[in-house]
């Protein structure tokens, strides 16, 4: 944990001594909000990495940078039109982005080739330097062609530049889209894990500006002689405790004419002995998320030795499922502090201000709050039990039969008790085989859907349950062909009181597989030219595979 946190806090040094590009620079950053991005990296889901990266780069990028933020996949599951230009670029925009990334849902499809055209569009790229920079865990799942796209952009662009941050992608998945920034000669980086992610974005987000050219050396003049280090400084957790040499850290700024944080000097980490020229600076002494900050006036021929103190404790949370179960590795932790508020996963331990600390404390769909005390210099060591079951879900075809082995399948978690409108409040939803659930003990229904088929299976979880729901499906698998065809359609073979059938789907070609109930159904073969339409009724047999033909 000390590694990642020096990793964090170079890359905000880094980003806060650069500049972002020339001041003409416009960025808008692309960030895939596919439902993919649920997936864990060392058992903390991607999105909340990408969250947290943005947020740790974004707060020490200076003010009058001009940066968007735009998303694909966080209002509709299965649309590719699911893009949108969330916060403009502007300057000081980086709340603003963190705050809409924090609060996005994550379950759409991968549109990243129309998402990029939209941004450079924005930007106005055919009249201004533009840059965009793509966050994506997926490749593109709308049709789009990214090598194009880069080569189009380049060739149309007035300086228009495309980096691309692959998150958790294979070496040879980065091939597939690394074309996009390369044809427009951006680049394309490889990032596997947090660590990588902050990297990467310091590096697109943030790049070092061209170095001013050195003023010349003043002509040298007689120095009087000095101590080794004239500014050795010190901290502890409270008044009268003993000096924090490990794990801390040290900034210092430049004060402002007007008293406030100039140019960065330095970041240090652990004890810190150097020299400083003589002039006005601001140090702050921080570990982890409790800080002091002084104004240090510093003269020719003085040594300094300043003590800062915290004024701060530390909480170690270890959270449990349930009573008597094992410390949980897929817990969020969040400690809301007097001043702020932090987020780690798993056992957490955290150096906050003394004070009333709320921390919460989420499994899954189950959460559990606590307020503890914490005095200055006190470590308070806390068990934590959330009280959720788990469940893990899987689809058959029919009770008995063969699974459903498909990663189409969804499940959805809702409430077994029905609103007084009649509907159902949603808990928790999932894709695929073995999908697996944290929930609070109560009566819930499993919503269960592959292609044609949805059905209903009420279960019901108590605290420390460990449950496997097996859902039957009551279908088989309809596979048609129609050769020809423009389209094939599916109804109901039973017609209403006007002499109607209920169509169940239609997809365009000459053939289609989908798993739908079994019962009595028509299948339509429609052609370009009307009149031409041919049916041919059909019987599903639960658990069975029919294939037929119609011509």
């Amino acid at each position: 944990m000390a590694g990642l946190a020096r990793s964090v806090a170079a890359a905000i040094l880094l980003l806060s001594t650069t500049t972002f590009g020339f001041a003409a620079n416009k960025v808008i950053i692309i960030l895939d909000a596919s439902g993919s991005m649920w997936a864990q990296i060392d058992g903390k889901p991607k999105l909340e990495i990408a969250r947290e990266s943005l947020r740790t780069v974004l707060q020490s990028v200076p003010a009058d940078d001009e940066i968007g933020f735009m998303a694909y996949g966080h209002r509709t599951k299965g649309s590719c039109e699911d893009i949108e230009l969330i916060v403009p670029p502007q300057a000081g925009s980086a709340s603003a982005i963190s705050a809409a990334a924090d609060s996005m849902k994550f379950l759409g499809k991968t549109p990243l080739t129309a998402a990029v055209k939209q941004a450079a569009e924005a930007l106005k790229y055919t009249e201004d330097k533009a840059t965009v920079v793509l966050i994506t865990d997926g490749l593109e799942t709308c049709g789009g062609d990214p090598c194009a796209l880069g080569k189009e952009l380049k060739e149309t662009g007035i300086d228009f530049t495309a980096d691309v941050v692959g998150f958790g992608l294979t070496a040879d998945e980065g091939r597939q889209i690394a074309c996009l920034a390369e044809n427009t000669g951006g680049k394309y980086i490889q990032a596997s894990d947090e660590k990588a992610l902050q990297q990467a974005l310091v590096e697109t987000v943030a790049p070092a500006a061209p170095a001013p050219e050195p003023a010349p050396a003043p002509a040298p003049t007689p120095e009087p002689a000095k101590p080794e280090f004239n500014f050795v400084p010190s901290v502890v957790m409270a008044e009268g405790g003993d000096p924090i040499t490990d794990g801390n850290a040290w900034e210092i700024y430049k004060a402002a004419a007007d008293g406030t944080r100039g140019d960065q000097v330095m970041t240090e980490y652990g004890e810190l002995k150097t020299n400083l020229e003589p002039g006005d600076y601001i140090v702050v002494g921080r570990d982890d998320e409790a800080r002091s900050e002084q104004k240090i006036k510093v003269e020719a021929g003085q040594t300094y030795s300043p003590l800062f103190t915290l004024n701060a404790g530390t909480l170690v949370i270890h959270p449990h499922a349930s009573q008597g179960s094992e410390i949980s590795g897929e817990a969020r932790v969040d400690f809301n502090y007097p001043g702020g508020n932090t987020t780690h996963y798993g056992d957490a331990k955290a150096t906050v201000p003394a004070g009333e600390q709320k921390v919460a404390v989420q499994i899954g769909a189950g959460t559990a709050t606590e307020t503890v005390q914490l005095a200055a210099g006190q470590t308070v060591e806390k068990d934590i039990v959330v009280g959720v079951g788990h469940a893990v879900l899987n689809a058959y075809y029919t009770a008995g039969g063969d699974k459903a082995d498909n990663s189409g399948i969804g499940f959805e978690i809702v409430k077994a008790k029905k609103k007084i409108d009649g509907s159902r409040e949603s808990v928790e939803h999932s894709y695929g085989p073995d999908s697996k659930f944290w929930l609070p003990p109560d009566d819930y229904v499993a919503l269960t859907t592959l292609d044609l088929a949805v059905v209903e299976q009420p279960f019901s979880i108590k605290a420390g349950d460990n449950q496997d729901v097996k859902v039957a499906l009551d279908a088989g698998v309809l596979a048609m062909s129609a050769p020809g065809a423009y389209s094939i359609e599916v109804f109901s073979s039973k017609k209403d009181i006007e002499g109607k059938r209920k169509s169940l789907g239609l997809s365009y070609g000459d053939s289609w597989q989908q798993t739908i109930p079994a019962g009595d159904y028509v299948v339509v073969r429609h052609m370009s030219d009307q009149g031409q339409d041919k049916e041919m009724p059909v019987t599903i047999k639960a658990g069975e595979r029919s294939e037929i033909t119609v011509q």
